[in-house]
């Protein structure tokens, strides 16, 4: 009888541990449910665009200068100093510089005064290429090329960006228009937009 007994005891124990084990989810001190262990967290969801990229929805809205109108994202942070104003998102920006210069920019005076010029001023400056091109408000001369942002305030952190400076002239005033963000965004149309939509008034 006493071994009949033993072995009951030790099946029910058996029993409630493989029961007990396999059906709980177990909790926390709090009494709130708990991930048991391989489930691991939930990923992180996808963003909808990758850093640097302009959303397709993104509105415009006019810049108005001196002389000039050009459309820039509507909702972007802005900021003056002297001629030059700058609207800032995240990791891109378009800066408008307007000047008073008496002959209107060519592909020679971009590649022999301002490369240089920028080369001492954008860090790790890379890959210049100087042209000549037609958008809606007339001809400008291109400057594409490519360098470090400064360093995030907080993180640290340095990003690569590309550049498009186009430089418009017209009776004694240049204005130059900059578009910048991260090399790997894709920001092809909304740059497109901002450099057609620039007018001389």
């Amino acid at each position: 009888m006493a071994r009949a007994h033993t072995l009951a005891v030790v099946s029910f124990a058996l029993l409630a541990a493989v029961t007990g084990g396999g059906c709980s989810t177990g909790t926390t001190g709090s009494g709130a449910p708990h991930a048991s262990a391989g489930t691991g967290s939930a990923p992180a969801p996808t963003e909808s665009n990758p850093p640097g990229d302009i959303p397709d929805n993104q509105a415009f809205v006019a810049f108005r200068g001196s002389d000039f109108t050009v459309r820039v994202p509507e909702g972007w942070a802005r900021s003056t100093q002297g001629a030059t104003t700058v609207f800032t998102d995240k990791l891109n920006a378009v800066r408008i510089s307007g000047t008073n210069a008496a002959a209107a920019p060519t592909v020679g005076a971009v590649t022999n005064e301002v490369v240089p010029r920028l080369r001492g001023q954008v860090p790790k400056f890379a890959q210049p290429q100087v042209s000549q091109v037609g958008r809606k408000g007339g001809q400008a001369v291109l400057l594409r090329y490519q360098g470090d942002s400064a360093a995030d305030p907080v993180t640290g952190k340095v990003v690569r960006d590309a550049f498009e400076r186009y430089a418009f002239h017209r009776g004694g005033h240049e204005v130059d228009l900059t578009l910048s963000g991260p090399v790997n965004a894709d920001n092809v149309d909304p740059w497109r937009i901002i450099s057609d939509s620039f007018t001389w008034r």
